[in-house]
């Protein structure tokens, strides 16, 4: 049975050691991390290392690893092969900081759902309070999101008291997009595309010639024309060029992705040719997860 000291030592061991690229992880790098005497952790480690759960290499680039039995101690994954299950907060993704495992502690209360988050990482870099978002998960797809209540630094588990869960549909864009599209020409005027998108209640429109995407415009982008006095201009001088294509079997999850990546509300969806084959937004992606659509 390991201490409380033994399990940080040996948790902070494998969080350095999965960001070392295989390079033994000296004991004054653990020190600093869990603010402790260096040589408390070479007396630690003389421990663990008698059972099993850390080997240590001689030399001037020595230190310490882990061993497999160290990765099941913790029942943490050893194989390096698993996909990283992102967490975020405040929309920024947390670096060197994973997903191990999520376990729902109370869902069969409706109105209190907990779940304990087992993490790969630091678990210092969350604080009591904080809102976060766990996932996409690899293969369900689920998403969490919550507010963090507790925090086990020992087993390196944070407790979220969760204000939302739901899993993203195993669907490709080809099912999520619109296909009967309103586009625009280059020429057309900011004040005439306004008129045109406002009449249509959509919140923007791919600029095309000769069946080939130029461009992007939304409200957004006439709007700020329009407030410089320049509604007169043709859409070819406003619109995005910056133009994120998507084919129409690319799963949503990964539509999801590009669109947090690139800060965008929508994605032109293109033929093997790459003729515009339709476009997806955020809202029919939030459709599709609710099942509205």
């Amino acid at each position: 049975m390991l201490t409380s000291v033994q399990k940080e030592i040996l948790q902070t061991l494998i969080n350095l050691y999965r960001n070392s690229n295989g390079k033994s992880i000296k004991g004054e790098e653990i020190a600093a991390i869990m603010n402790r005497n260096p040589g408390t952790i070479r007396n630690q480690m003389q421990s663990l290392r008698s059972l099993g759960l850390v080997k240590g290499v001689p030399g001037p680039r020595g230190g310490y690893k882990p061993t497999i039995k160290a990765y099941h101690q913790l029942n943490i994954s050893s194989t390096g092969r698993e996909t990283a299950v992102p967490i975020y907060r405040g929309g920024e993704r947390i670096d060197d900081l994973s997903v191990a495992k999520i376990e729902f502690t109370s869902i069969p209360d409706p109105g209190e759902c907990e779940a304990a988050i087992k993490l790969v990482g630091s678990i210092k870099k969350l604080d009591l309070g904080d809102r976060v978002r766990i996932g996409p998960t690899p293969v369900n797809k689920l998403i969490v999101d919550g507010v963090v209540v507790g925090r086990d630094d020992m087993d390196n588990i944070i407790l979220l008291d969760t204000t939302a869960i739901r899993s993203i549909p195993k669907r490709t864009v080809e099912e999520v997009a619109t296909h009967e599209l309103v586009t625009l020409t280059p020429d057309i005027s900011v004040k005439d595309a306004a008129v045109k998108l406002s009449s249509l209640g959509i919140e923007g429109a791919p600029i095309v010639e000769d069946d080939e995407v130029k461009g992007i415009v939304t409200l957004s982008d006439i709007t700020a024309s329009i407030a410089e006095g320049t509604e007169n201009l043709p859409v070819s001088e406003i619109m995005s060029k910056n133009i994120i294509t998507v084919k129409p079997e690319t799963m949503i999850s990964d539509a999801i992705e590009i669109m947090n990546k690139h800060n965008i509300g929508r994605l032109i969806v293109t033929d093997s040719e790459g003729k515009l084959a339709g476009i997806i937004t955020r809202t029919d992606i939030l459709d599709s997860i609710a099942g509205l659509d």
